[in-house]
């Protein structure tokens, strides 16, 4: 399997601003934390294989526990993760699967619990922008793995 086209040769500019917010977003305090399980959940629901691949590894690099990542496609059953991390999650599905009569404000309030409003624009601008990778993964067939020695994820030891 190859990737359709390479974007990032073909759009190297846009690539690298992509890159850069999504950097400068998981660097901060509170999103370093909650990144790869906002990454993982968002990819898993996009069906971005590449996407769901590399944040397994990131996170797995990071210190993530194994049972937490088996356990984040059934968040809601499990008792792994705090009340913070629920509230992300929460707002990841809602932001990528948007409901067609918009976001409830009930979720809304229930994160507000959580977040302050500089830390919710944050983690929503991280939302957008794993939805955009995974976006342009799927489009144009990254293959799953394909990255790994660019972005350093044979550290993860998974093979």
């Amino acid at each position: 399997m190859n990737n359709r086209l390479d974007y990032f040769k073909q759009s190297p500019q846009a690539s690298n601003k992509l890159v850069e917010l999504t950097m400068q977003l998981s660097k901060k305090p509170l999103l370093a934390d909650l990144a790869h399980l906002i990454m993982l959940r968002a990819s898993q629901l996009n069906g971005c294989a590449f996407c769901v691949d590399m944040h397994v590894k990131e996170a797995k690099i990071h210190g993530e526990r194994e049972l937490r990542l088996h356990h984040i496609a059934v968040w809601r059953e499990s008792q792994l993760y705090s009340p913070i991390e629920r509230a992300a999650l929460a707002w990841t599905e809602a932001l990528t699967q948007l409901p067609s009569h918009g976001v409830p404000e009930s979720l809304y309030a229930d994160v507000r619990e959580q977040f302050s409003e500089q830390d919710l624009s944050d983690l929503s601008f991280l939302i957008v922008a794993i939805n955009g990778w995974n976006r342009l993964n799927v489009a144009f067939q990254a293959v799953p793995g394909s990255s790994d020695e660019v972005f350093g994820l044979t550290k993860a030891n998974l093979y």
